[in-house]
């Protein structure tokens, strides 16, 4: 019920408002029954523009990070985040990702929408990165269509580490779903979830027209954090006087 006030009376109007967003390809969802929208993350808002516009309801998997704040500003976080639709799933550990995919699984066997990133994290600079391979996996176990989807606009209207958005326009486009079912039963066939995987990134690029990097985003991010923090090592800030 409250995934209804949401996303009709309380957030989706103001989501309108502030992104203006303009959809392409909304036919390509199908109007019932299980299915995968796999989508470029961009944005933090990227969890709200999406359910937002679609019309049927969507559910994502997203960090428990969400879901186990402190305090009474963590309870509220966690309650808006399960009414919106959200699964919390522990992305640490060697069975996080079977976990995302038991719950993306659960999701798929009620016949409903599941919104998955196969990044698997947010693109820190815009380029599109290197999909992990539990979306093929679902979608092969459940015998399920992959629709991709291209979020654009949304890294210049709320990059990361930005609270308040800008007012800047933002497109959702849609692609035609993705049929795997000449792959049916090779689930645990490394090469199969790739080049399944593979395919699945390259519709969204084609979508989303973003670079694309073969790499991991969050090797790519750890990287980063780990040379800037040697900087830091070696040539450490001067005191201020």
């Amino acid at each position: 019920m409250f995934y209804y006030l949401l996303k009709y009376v309380l957030l989706g109007p103001l989501l309108r408002v502030v992104f203006r967003p303009r959809i392409e390809g909304l036919e390509h969802v199908p109007p019932s029954g299980p299915a995968i929208v796999a989508g470029n993350h961009l944005s933090f808002a990227d969890h709200f523009l999406m359910p937002a516009v679609l019309k049927r309801r969507i559910t994502f998997l997203a960090k428990a990070e969400y879901f186990t704040g402190p305090g009474v500003k963590g309870r509220l976080t966690a309650f808006f985040f399960r009414s919106a639709g959200q699964i919390p799933v522990d992305r640490s550990g060697k069975e996080a990702g079977q976990a995302a995919i038991r719950e993306g699984l659960g999701v798929l066997s009620k016949g409903e929408l599941l919104g998955i990133y196969p990044e698997g994290t947010r693109s820190h600079d815009g380029r599109l990165y290197k999909g992990k391979v539990g979306v093929a996996v679902m979608a092969l176990r459940a015998g399920v269509p992959v629709i991709p989807c291209a979020m654009i606009g949304t890294f210049e209207a709320q990059p990361p580490g930005k609270v308040i958005p800008n007012i800047h326009p933002v497109v959702i486009r849609f692609g035609k779903p993705l049929e795997f079912s000449r792959y049916a039963g090779m689930e645990h066939e490394k090469a199969v979830l790739r080049a399944i995987t593979d395919e699945i990134m390259y519709a969204i690029l084609t979508l989303s027209e973003q670079e694309y990097v073969d790499e991991y985003a969050a090797v790519v991010k750890a990287g980063q954090a780990a040379a800037k923090g040697e900087k830091e090592r070696k040539f450490p800030r001067a005191p201020l006087s």
